[in-house]
């Protein structure tokens, strides 16, 4: 029985190694979002940061600076909703499979 539960406490262990590899790859995972037909491109990582903005040109020259404005709106917010939710899911498909470890003390 003692070899058996060391197995299990090994293979606890290096699950959650696992965990904490794909949560920090889950972080730095990139997600882009577009408003406005690609006019506007957010770029955010999945630890909730804001990467990039691209802006068409041809937007700034029609001078409608409201329009711009919403559309930067649009797609940062979808693009961090986009990155966080992803991530969610994938850590809650991770939390299922762990359940077991965090009943006995293991999962974090």
């Amino acid at each position: 029985m003692g070899t058996g539960f060391g197995k299990f406490m090994k293979q606890a262990k290096q699950m959650k190694e696992n965990l904490v590899k794909m949560q920090e790859e889950m972080a730095n995972r990139e997600v882009e979002a577009s408003a406005g037909g690609g006019a506007v491109k957010a770029t955010a990582r999945g630890d909730g940061t804001l990467v990039s903005i691209k802006i068409d040109p041809e937007v700034v020259k029609s001078g409608d600076v409201e329009m711009l404005e919403d559309l930067v709106l649009t797609a940062v917010n979808q693009a961090l909703e986009e990155a966080t939710e992803f991530d969610r899911s994938q850590l809650e498909e991770l939390k299922g499979q762990l359940g077991i470890f965090g009943k006995l003390g293991l999962g974090g």
